[in-house]
């Protein structure tokens, strides 16, 4: 039976009380019964009904703790009835503390000791004492902490009875899983896959950094985030840092590479000097937000409608039509907006030279793929506060967040003809004389 009874301090005349469990019952079900009659007549609060069945499942995780260490200690010397002849043997017991959810528990351990050859024993590590004292579930829960907004600071508040959550040590462990997801992203193979195109594009963390991404699509669609290099802009040291490091992880194709770039020099430039021949096709996302920029508002429907049309049309005659269209659109009415479109030249119809299914378009016409990868990534950085240059908490949080915006990733619309593009970016052989 459940017994409930009210208590204060002794000695005290408090306006409050608090309630104190007992239950003869070692039954789960039962006490929870008993607690949920108690709660349904009045007696006790929801929480406190809650916290008799936390208390219950404490109480057994470390009766059950206790019991495993004990099968160890006979497996290792014998019963106690029958002591085993092997040269372990009992030494007693000691206080000892094990981690239930992350949140120290305190249980009696037993001791053994082995004899030495020389006369001398030692105390041998339990195995059992060892893995329920394994940090390895708290330490998932502060990273995900941090990850989730909370200062190295703020953890001990929110796991006042765990150890190791001093703020010093909170950030050590952030630095040591930071590390881990640099590794996870930069020590993917890249040799292993066949790789139809590639997308780069650069997301600003900070007044003083910017980083450029690299995400790449294989043969059946798929979408990989490559890698990234960090820099003071889109310039080309870090544009070059990056094309090497995933061309020395792997990265080719025995066809002509399919580049996507937002209209950077300095990414068009290190593509260029890694795969020279290229295909490379500029953002019509970019383009047309570029030129809505320059006109006055009652042209921007029109615009729209014209690169809606260069999206939806198929093969580069059709293309180049429309392309025309917007040429006679833009020549009388603004200068600036017509030397943009004239600058990005043949760049701007580099798919539609290829004669693929317009099914590609939605997906290889821009930069959107890795931009929606941004939106996610943004989410994760929007917690950080300030990007410390010295150090690489940039990385380690960047890392971070492609790696957790990758997850939700799916194949590019069309991807059922990505063998179509493959066949069309094939490198043609020296025309015969």
């Amino acid at each position: 039976m459940l017994k409930v009874e009210r208590w204060s301090p002794e000695g005290q005349n408090l306006p409050f009380a608090t309630f104190r469990f007992s239950s003869a019952a070692t039954d789960g079900e039962t006490i929870m019964n008993e607690a949920n009659l108690l709660e349904s007549l009045g007696q006790v609060s929801a929480a406190e009904t809650g916290q008799v069945f936390r208390d219950f499942l404490r109480g057994h995780v470390r009766e059950m703790i206790c019991e495993v260490m004990a099968a160890e200690v006979t497996q290792l010397c014998g019963p106690k009835h029958a002591p085993s002849p092997s040269d372990h043997y009992r030494a007693g017991s000691s206080p000892g503390r094990v981690l239930h959810e992350g949140e120290r528990e305190d249980v009696v351990r037993p001791r053994v000791r082995q004899k030495s050859s020389d006369g001398f024993s030692h105390e041998v590590d339990l195995a059992t004492y060892r893995v329920a004292k394994d940090p390895g579930l708290l330490q998932a829960q502060i990273v995900q902490a941090i990850v989730s907004g909370v200062s190295a600071r703020g953890v001990k508040e929110i796991k006042p009875n765990s150890p190791g959550v001093k703020k010093t040590n909170v950030s050590r462990l952030w630095q040591e899983a930071g590390s881990k997801f640099i590794e996870q992203l930069r020590g993917k193979d890249l040799s292993t896959i066949t790789w139809c195109a590639l997308m780069l594009d650069g997301i600003r963390l900070s007044k003083d950094q910017t980083a450029v991404v690299a995400l790449g699509i294989d043969s059946e669609g798929r979408k990989h985030v490559l890698d990234f290099a960090l820099g003071s802009s889109e310039n080309l040291e870090a544009s070059r840092e990056l094309m090497s490091r995933i061309v020395n992880r792997g990265f080719h194709c025995d066809h002509r590479l399919y580049v996507v770039l937002d209209g950077s020099d300095a990414l068009r430039s290190a593509v260029a000097e890694f795969f020279a021949d290229a295909v490379i096709q500029r953002c019509l996302v970019h383009k047309e937000r570029n030129i809505k920029g320059k006109l006055s508002k009652r042209h921007w429907g029109e615009l729209s409608r014209l690169f809606t049309r260069l999206r939806s049309v198929q093969g580069i005659k059709a293309a180049e039509e429309v392309f025309d269209e917007l040429k006679k659109f833009l020549k009388p009415i603004n200068a600036e907006a017509y030397r943009s479109l004239h600058e990005a030249g043949d760049d701007l119809l580099a798919l539609h030279r290829l004669n693929v299914p317009s099914t590609l378009h939605r997906s290889l016409l821009s930069t959107n793929a890795i931009e929606n990868s941004f939106l996610n990534t943004r989410r994760k950085l929007g917690r950080v506060t300030r990007f410390r240059a010295e150090t690489d908490q940039a990385s380690r949080w960047l890392s971070y967040a492609l790696l957790e915006a990758e997850k939700g990733f799916r194949k590019i619309s069309g991807h059922a003809s990505t063998g179509l593009l493959i066949a069309a970016l094939a490198r043609r052989g020296p025309e015969p004389e």
